[in-house]
């Protein structure tokens, strides 16, 4: 490297640290690419509050709902790649690239995975109508009705789609899909029987299930689950079958270092609050199964790891 470009370079470095130490010094911006009121978007809302408080600089939640995530998730990879422009999402960005056959993005190239808010499985829940109380019950239920029975999901490709199509080959059951644009849309239908069953994130029926208003029959995890108590995991009827998802906040490729690391020490410190801790327990949240510092290698496996997971249950790519 000439003198020149090593003096560009020390300029760049310098710059990057500068912009690290001022950071943040406008209102941040947080896409969740669902709909409000949904599991990703309740995360993102709880770790915002207290990430206004810490930075003295609002945390702007935008609800950008569409295409399976894809809207949401194409405006921040297109976005300047300063930190002020972030992405909060399930795994369904690892999913994209397995679902579509072209994307205004690359998964794997334009994000910066900065690190897991939580864990998450789902839950089997089902609308009252439904006689059932237990999974064997409902899968009995089914068997007698094939092609009767209307599941409801977030999308085409969703986890809620890709976890029943699993669960109706293990189970020997069939059912029709009805896809919706994100959590609290199934929930809707739920309630007001337009399906009649569906596998739902923790935080969007839990409050509906104790009311009694819907009936939760079994959890994709293979423990039980505090916040669903009584609830067995699924793999107590159907052995081997589960699920473990994610929510993560993602920045666009080319991020500075520095701001990402920032990003990472206090996003940590706000999931270690015992309130922030008590409240995501609450709506069934569980903590998260990696650092941030694995993190960036579970989101590159996932990539691969779902496309063998629509292959095998012969989902159709979209448009």
């Amino acid at each position: 490297m000439t003198k020149w470009g090593m003096i560009a370079a020390a300029c760049v470095l310098m710059a990057a640290n500068a912009a690290a130490q001022n950071f943040p010094v406008k209102p941040v911006r947080v896409v969740v690419p669902f709909t409000a009121g949904g599991a990703v978007d309740t995360m993102a809302r709880t770790v915002g509050q207290k990430l206004t408080d810490l930075w003295k600089q609002p945390i702007v939640v935008e609800n950008r709902a569409g295409a399976g995530g894809n809207i949401g998730a194409e405006m921040v990879a297109k976005a300047a790649p300063d930190g002020y422009t972030l992405l909060c999402i399930s795994n369904a960005l690892a999913l994209s690239p397995a679902l579509y056959r072209k994307l205004p993005y690359d998964a794997a190239k334009d994000f910066v995975p900065v690190l897991q808010f939580s864990s998450s499985y789902q839950v089997l829940t089902v609308n009252p109508r439904v006689p059932a109380r237990t999974v064997k019950e409902f899968i009995d239920y089914a068997k007698a009705r094939p092609g009767a029975i209307m599941y409801g999901s977030t999308g085409i490709g969703a986890a809620p789609h890709l976890i029943m199509e699993q669960f109706k080959q293990a189970a020997g059951i069939d059912l029709v899909h009805v896809p919706y644009k994100g959590d609290v849309n199934v929930t809707q239908a739920l309630l007001a029987g337009e399906v009649d069953v569906g596998f739902m994130t923790p935080a969007s029926v839990l409050g509906q299930v104790k009311a009694g208003k819907l009936r939760a029959l079994g959890v994709t995890k293979t423990t039980h689950a505090d916040a669903f108590e009584g609830v067995p995991p699924i793999s107590d009827t159907v052995p081997g079958f589960e699920y473990s998802g994610y929510v993560g906040l993602y920045a666009p490729a080319g991020t500075p270092k520095d701001i990402i690391a920032m990003m990472r020490r206090d996003v940590t410190r706000v999931l270690a609050m015992p309130d922030v801790q008590q409240r995501l327990a609450a709506s069934g949240f569980e903590p998260p199964n990696t650092t941030p510092d694995t993190f960036p290698a579970r989101y590159e496996k996932d990539i691969t790891t779902f496309m063998k997971v629509v292959k095998d249950a012969r989902i159709p790519q979209q448009q």
